[in-house]
C-alpha cells in the first residue's frame, strides 16, 4: 500500500509574510483616505479603527484557533458552538466576502503597472486574469511555495516605504509636526468612507487559520505571528499617511496616483517607480494569500456534505483542494468587472456579519465547553467579553449607515452586500430539500 505524501508545512516566518499580505500587503488601498477624511481626521482614524475593529477580532482569533487549530477555521469554530446552519452561514458568507476580495487585487496590480506602461490601463480585463490564473496555479503547487513566495513579495513591498522613511525624516526630522486631530466638519457620508478604507485595509485576521494543519507548532506560530504583523501593519500605515500628509501632495493626487506620487515628490522618479513595482508585488502577494486562505473553507464544507464533494478532491501530488482552487477562480475572473469604490462597501459589509458569528461562537464556548483547553484565553469574564465586542459592532454599524447616506452607487452596494448575506438562508434550504438529514442537527 503506498504511503501517504507527507504534508509540508510553513514556519512562523513565513507565517508572518502569508498573514502580512492576507491582513494588508502594504498600505496600498489606503490612498483615499486623506480624501474622505482630511488631514485632520485621518490619522485619527487610522489608529482608533484598528483598536476597535481589529484587536478584539485578534484575540478573538487567537483564543478559539488555540482551541481548534484545524483546517477550515472559522467555519469549523461556528459549527461545533452554534451548529450547521451558522456553519454553513460562516462559510457560505466568508466565501462570498473573499471573491469579492480577490477581485480587487488584480486591479490594483493593473493601476501600478500602469505608472510605467499608461497603455496597460486599455487591457486591464486580459491583465487581471492573467494574476488570476497565475495565483491559482501556485496555490496548487502548496502553501510553502505560498509562504516563500509571500516572504519574497514582502522584501520587495517593504523596501521602498523603509527608504521613503528614511530619506523623509532624514532631510525633514526637524520639520515633522504631526496636524491636529478632529473629525469636526466631517460630513458622515465622508466619515462612513473612510471608516470603510481604514477596516477593509485591517481586514482578514480569522482567514489565516483556514490551513492551521499545515503550520508548524500552530498556537505558538499564530500568537507570535499575528501579533508580529499587526504592529507591521498598524506602523507602515501611520508613517505613510504621515509622510503623505507633510509632503504637501494633494488629497485628489493621492487617491488617483496613489503613493508613488509622494515618492516622486520625496525623491524623485526612481522612488516613484519602487514604489510602482512593490505595489505590483503588494498585489500578487496578498492574492496568493488570501486564496490560499479561501480555497480551504469549500473543501471542508464539502467534506462535511454542504456543497458538492468534488470540491474536497486533493491534487494526487501536492495534497491542495485544487478542484476548489479552480472554482475560486473562476467565480473571480467574472468579479473582476465591478469598481473598487462598491468592491469596498461589499466587503466590509459581508466580511463583518460572518465576523460577528466568531463573537457569539467564542462567547458560547465559553459558557457550555469552559473545560476545553485554551493555549491561548482572553483575559476577560464572559461579561468583558460581551462589552469587548461592541466596539467593532458600533464600528460596523456606524460604517453601513454612512454608506446608506452617502452616493446612490454606494447605497446599491450596500444592498447588494445584504442580498448577498440573505443569499445564504436561500442556500441552506436548497442543502436541507436535496440532504434532510442535516435537519437532525440538533442546533439547526
Amino acid at each position: 500500500m503506498p504511503s501517504q505524501p507527507i504534508i509540508r508545512k510553513i514556519r512562523p516566518i513565513q507565517l508572518i509574510a502569508v498573514i502580512f499580505f492576507t491582513v494588508s500587503g502594504g498600505p496600498y488601498g489606503l490612498e483615499p483616505l486623506l480624501n474622505y477624511a482630511g488631514e485632520h481626521g485621518a490619522l485619527l482614524i487610522l489608529l482608533i479603527t484598528p483598536m476597535l475593529w481589529d484587536v478584539p477580532a485578534i484575540f478573538t482569533v487567537l483564543e478559539l484557533n488555540s482551541m481548534m487549530p484545524v483546517t477550515g477555521g472559522y467555519y469549523k469554530w461556528v459549527k461545533k458552538a452554534l451548529g450547521t446552519r451558522w456553519g454553513f452561514y460562516e462559510g457560505w458568507w466568508t466565501w462570498l466576502y473573499t471573491f469579492v476580495d480577490l477581485a480587487i487585487y488584480p486591479g490594483l496590480f493593473v493601476l501600478y503597472a500602469s505608472y510605467f506602461f499608461p497603455v496597460l490601463a486599455e487591457y486591464r480585463i486580459p491583465i487581471c486574469l492573467c494574476v488570476v490564473w497565475a495565483s491559482a496555479a501556485l496555490n496548487v503547487l502548496g502553501i510553502v511555495p505560498v509562504g516563500k513566495t509571500s516572504l519574497f513579495l514582502g522584501a520587495i513591498v517593504l523596501a521602498p516605504f523603509i527608504i521613503l522613511f528614511f530619506l523623509y525624516f532624514y532631510h525633514h526630522s526637524a520639520h515633522v509636526a504631526v496636524p491636529s486631530v478632529s473629525l469636526k466638519g466631517l460630513p458622515f457620508s465622508s466619515f462612513g468612507m473612510a471608516l470603510y478604507t481604514v477596516m477593509w485595509n485591517c481586514l482578514g485576521w480569522d482567514n489565516v487559520t483556514t490551513y492551521a494543519e499545515e503550520v508548524e507548532k500552530p498556537v505558538r506560530s499564530y500568537l507570535i505571528s499575528i501579533f508580529a504583523a499587526f504592529a507591521l501593519v498598524i506602523v507602515i500605515y501611520f508613517l505613510v499617511i504621515l509622510v503623505a500628509e507633510q509632503s504637501g501632495i494633494s488629497p485628489a493626487d493621492l487617491r488617483d496616483k496613489g503613493f508613488p506620487a509622494v515618492g516622486q515628490l520625496i525623491s524623485g522618479n526612481w522612488l516613484g517607480s519602487l514604489i510602482a513595482f512593490a505595489g505590483m508585488a503588494s498585489s500578487l502577494g496578498i492574492y496568493a494569500a488570501v486564496l490560499l486562505s479561501v480555497c480551504r473553507v469549500p473543501k471542508v464544507m464539502a467534506d462535511d456534505d454542504l456543497l458538492p464533494n468534488r470540491l474536497n478532491r486533493l491534487h494526487p501530488k501536492f495534497q491542495t483542494p485544487y478542484v476548489s482552487i479552480i472554482v475560486c477562480s473562476l467565480v473571480v475572473s467574472f468579479m473582476i468587472f465591478w469598481p473598487f469604490a462598491d468592491l469596498l462597501i461589499i466587503d466590509v459589509t459581508v466580511y463583518g456579519a460572518g465576523l460577528s458569528l466568531e463573537y457569539i461562537s467564542l462567547i458560547k464556548l465559553r459558557k457550555v465547553s469552559p473545560e476545553i483547553h485554551r493555549p491561548f484565553k482572553i483575559p476577560l469574564s464572559v461579561t468583558g467579553l460581551c462589552l469587548m465586542m461592541l466596539l467593532p459592532f458600533v464600528v460596523y454599524f456606524v460604517a453601513l449607515a454612512a454608506a446608506f447616506s452617502s452616493t446612490q452607487q454606494a447605497v446599491w452596494a450596500a444592498i447588494f452586500a445584504i442580498v448577498v448575506l440573505a443569499s445564504a438562508e436561500l442556500v441552506w434550504q436548497l442543502i436541507l430539500w436535496k440532504k434532510p438529514h442535516h435537519k437532525r442537527d440538533r442546533l439547526y
